[in-house]
């Protein structure tokens, strides 16, 4: 807990079972098996944070964090940007605790990640509503870009945005009229990567 430069890229992937097997292979530690992750995103009403690209949100899976996060550096090769985070005890108190002080939640989402250490870089394996991924977080480009080389990731295929900037890019492209990135939206729903302009990485 605390702050740090957070870095980070992820990759679509079109078999995330023979990714963890590789995984496992190549000696992976895992972090975290394969848990429900529940992350309730704030703002302001007039949307201040959304607009200086600042991050505001409770993330409940088998702990409870409240983490606030920068803007991003255009310019790096990674997604590069200061994170503060914080343990809470409760996730119903910290939700009324920032709504009392005037933030309300803009989207829910979920997923189900599994987390592995691999060389001291982070990788988690991520079920979204729209597919999955693979997230690699490291302390700069170059081990994250290593570590993408190990397990057969195509670098140039990597993405810098968030799970929630791919979920507006799938709602415009699809227009579809959802409000919360969970499994019950996107239940019959096709995705296809290139209505969130990305392509398999492990292809």
């Amino acid at each position: 807990m605390g702050s740090k430069l957070e870095q980070e890229v992820k990759f679509y992937l079109s078999n995330i079972a023979a990714l963890e097997r590789k995984l496992v292979e190549l000696g992976a530690m895992m972090e975290q098996p394969r848990t429900h992750e529940v992350n309730l995103r704030f703002d302001t009403p007039d949307r201040r944070l959304t607009d200086h690209f600042q991050v505001l949100r409770l993330r409940q899976d088998a702990r409870v964090r409240m983490t606030f996060k920068n803007p991003s550096d255009p310019e790096s090769e990674v997604s590069a940007r200061e994170e503060l985070e914080v343990e809470v005890s409760d996730l119903d108190t910290a939700q009324s605790i920032l709504e009392s002080l005037g933030f309300e939640v803009m989207v829910i989402y979920e997923k189900y990640r599994a987390a592995y250490l691999l060389d001291g870089v982070e990788i988690s394996l991520d079920e979204m509503p729209f597919g999955n991924f693979c997230e690699i977080e490291g302390p700069d480009a170059e081990s994250i870009q290593r570590t993408s080389a190990k397990l057969g990731l195509n670098w140039e295929a990597r993405g810098k945005l968030s799970y929630l900037a791919l979920f507006s890019m799938i709602k415009q492209n699809l227009n579809l009229d959802i409000q919360n990135l969970d499994f019950d939206s996107f239940s019959g729903l096709k995705v296809d990567p290139e209505d969130f302009g990305m392509r398999a990485a492990d292809q």
